[in-house]
């Protein structure tokens, strides 16, 4: 059986942070028993509770046969090849993957939590999902999200 799933993917780090994003989407489509189903544009957003650069952020649709915590195993170990540090919360980053979403899944412990604990937080995460899945438009609680400066900068394709 294979789970809708919704990964955020994040950058702003590195010589070409778009190609990282690209480079990213090739690595979830090589996960085994997924498939990429739907890719968002690049949207452009300021650190949030952070600095340096603007990040560029996108959201892929994923259809999976994996469990929640594979899944997540193979979202670090994609972010380990593209020089993921974590130094300290909210540092800049070469690569940021988050599971933001597995089917309906409610799942809270302490290595994951879905839906993702701040999704309705931040627009640099639902402006990129609602723009593949509009239907998850509940998942927009809370409106602060609302005043983010954030930019589409066009289709992501790799």
């Amino acid at each position: 059986m294979r789970t809708r799933a919704y990964v955020g993917l994040g950058a702003n780090l590195g010589a070409d942070p778009a190609a990282t994003l690209a480079e990213a989407v090739r690595g979830l489509a090589a996960l085994g028993a997924t498939e990429v189903v739907a890719l968002s544009s690049i949207w452009r957003s300021a650190p949030v509770k952070a600095v340096g650069p603007d990040f560029l952020n996108a959201v892929a649709a994923l259809d999976t046969g994996l469990a929640p915590l594979e899944l997540l195993d193979g979202l670090q170990a994609i972010e380990q090849v593209h020089g993921r540090e974590r130094p300290y919360r909210n540092a800049p980053r070469t690569l940021d993957l988050d599971l933001l979403m597995f089917g309906d899944l409610v799942l809270r412990t302490p290595r994951l939590t879905l839906p993702h604990p701040r999704l309705g937080e931040r627009a640099f995460v639902l402006r990129p999902l609602l723009e593949i899945a509009p239907e998850l438009a509940h998942a927009a609680v809370g409106e602060a999200w609302q005043s983010q400066r954030i930019e589409c900068q066009g289709p992501l394709r790799f």
